[in-house]
C-alpha cells in the first residue's frame, strides 16, 4: 500500500527525459511495453510537445499490438510536425507490418520527399514494394540506397532476395583461357553455356562445357542445384560427365551443406569426387564465411587423401561489394589445386605428391547493368610445382555474362 501511495510522487520527481529514458529501458531491455507506455504517457504530461517522445509512444503502441492507438498517435504527430521524417518512418512501418501497403508507401514517399537520402525510408520502401511484388520499383529504391551507402548489408541481402524472386530464369555464357609457360605447349580454351531455373525448392542449373586442351576437343555435361532446406540450411549438389576422360573427368560429383549462422557467419562442409579412367579422387572441403559491412571473407580448405600422401589446398577469398550482390571486386589467394576449378585435370596423372603444391592469386570484377544483366571479368596467376625441382606458371583470364528473365 505504501509503495502505491508513493508511486505518483516518484513519477512527479522525475523529469520528462528521465521518464523517457526509463521507458526505453523497459521497452528495449525488458520488453515490458505496457510499463513503457505508462512511463511515456507520464513524460508527455510534462512535455506534450516533445515530438520524439510522441513518436516513441506510437512505436510502443505498435509493438504492444495496440494498432489503433498507434495509428491515432502517428496521425496526430504528422499533422503537428509534417516535416518530421522519423514520424513517417514509424507510421509507415506500422502500416507495412499491418500489410496496408498502399498507405505505407504513401507515408514513406512523404518522408522521402523531405529527406531523399534516408536509408531507413529507402529500405522500408523497397520492402513494401517487394512484398507488393513490384520488383523493378523495389530494385530502384535499393539501387539508390546502395549508391548512398554500399555498406548497407540489409539492402544487399534484400536485393539478392528480390533478384531470386523476380527472375525465375537465367542464361549464362563464359570463356576461360589458360597459358602455361613450361608444362604444356598448347594453351587451353574452355567455354560454357548454362540455364538456371529458380523455384520454391531453390535453383537448378544445366550446363554444357567445351574444352580445347592438349590441342584436343571435348564436351562435358553438368547439372547442379542449390536446394533450400530451411531458413538456416541449404545445400549444393553437382554431377557431371564427359565421354573424353582425358580432357574432362569421366564423371564428377559434389555435395556441400551450408548453414547461415548468427552475426553474418556462414559454415560449409562437403566433398568433391573426380573420376579419371576409373580412378577416383576424393576431396573433402570445409569453409567458413563472414560478412562485415560491405566486405565478405571466406576461408576454405580442400583435403585430398591418397595412398601415400594427403594433398592440401587452402583459399582465402575477399569480396568488396560496390552495390548489390552481383556488384563487387574479388581477390582470392590460395595454395594447391582447386577441384571446383576447370583445371581439375591436373588432379589426374602421375606425381601426386607434387601436383597439389602451388600458390595462386586471382581477381574478379562483377557488375550488374539494368538489373537483369550481369557481366564479369577475371584473371589469375598460379605457380605450380608439377615435378621434383620443376615449377611452372599458369596464367588465366576469363569473361562471362548472365541474363536474368
Amino acid at each position: 500500500m505504501a509503495a502505491l501511495l508513493f508511486a505518483p510522487a516518484a513519477f512527479a520527481q522525475q523529469t520528462s527525459d528521465e521518464l523517457y529514458a526509463e521507458a526505453r529501458t523497459q521497452a528495449f531491455d525488458n520488453k515490458n511495453y505496457k510499463e513503457a507506455i505508462i512511463l511515456a504517457q507520464k513524460a508527455l504530461e510534462q512535455t506534450p510537445d516533445y515530438p520524439d517522445l510522441n513518436i516513441f509512444l506510437g512505436r510502443l503502441y505498435t509493438w504492444d499490438g495496440q494498432t489503433e492507438n498507434a495509428r491515432n498517435t502517428f496521425d496526430s504527430v504528422v499533422k503537428k510536425y509534417p516535416n518530421n521524417v522519423d514520424a513517417y518512418l514509424a507510421y509507415g512501418s506500422l502500416e507495412y507490418w499491418s500489410k496496408n501497403y498502399d498507405k505505407a508507401l504513401q507515408l514513406t514517399d512523404k518522408g522521402l520527399a523531405i529527406n531523399p537520402k534516408s536509408e531507413e525510408l529507402l529500405l522500408l520502401k523497397a520492402r513494401i514494394l517487394s512484398d507488393s511484388r513490384k520488383y523493378p520499383e523495389a530494385n530502384k529504391s535499393l539501387k539508390t540506397l546502395l549508391e548512398i551507402n554500399p555498406k548497407n548489408n540489409d539492402a544487399r541481402t534484400l536485393s539478392q532476395k528480390i533478384s531470386m524472386m523476380s527472375s525465375k530464369n537465367a542464361v549464362g555464357i563464359n570463356y576461360d583461357y589458360y597459358h602455361f609457360d613450361k608444362r604444356f605447349d598448347d594453351d587451353w580454351h574452355i567455354a560454357g553455356v548454362d540455364y538456371t531455373r529458380q523455384g520454391s525448392f531453390g535453383t537448378i542449373t544445366g550446363r554444357v562445357n567445351y574444352a580445347n586442351k592438349f590441342a584436343m576437343d571435348a564436351l562435358q555435361f553438368e547439372i547442379e542445384s542449390y536446394p533450400r532446406i530451411s531458413n538456416t540450411f541449404y545445400a549444393f549438389v553437382n554431377f557431371g560427365m564427359s565421354d573424353d576422360q582425358g580432357i574432362f573427368p569421366e564423371y564428377k560429383t559434389g555435395f556441400s551443406l551450408f548453414a547461415n549462422l548468427p552475426k553474418g557467419f556462414e559454415a560449409e562442409g562437403g566433398f568433391r569426387m573426380l573420376s579419371f579412367s576409373g580412378e577416383q579422387t576424393w576431396t573433402y572441403t570445409a569453409s567458413v564465411g563472414k560478412y562485415y559491412k560491405n566486405l565478405w571473407f571466406n576461408l576454405r580448405a580442400y583435403i585430398t587423401p591418397n595412398s601415400d600422401s594427403v594433398g592440401q589446398s587452402y583459399q582465402l577469398t575477399t569480396r568488396y561489394y560496390l552495390g548489390g550482390p552481383d556488384d563487387y571486386l574479388s581477390l582470392r589467394l590460395g595454395t594447391g589445386i582447386n577441384p571446383d576449378g576447370q583445371n581439375n585435370i591436373l588432379l589426374n596423372g602421375e606425381a601426386f605428391s607434387y601436383k597439389l603444391k602451388s600458390n595462386n592469386i586471382a581477381a574478379e570484377y562483377r557488375t550488374t547493368i539494368n538489373q537483369t544483366y550481369v557481366f564479369y571479368v577475371k584473371a589469375g596467376l598460379e605457380n605450380q610445382k608439377y615435378a621434383p625441382d620443376t615449377k611452372g606458371n599458369q596464367i588465366s583470364a576469363g569473361i562471362g555474362a548472365i541474363k536474368r528473365f
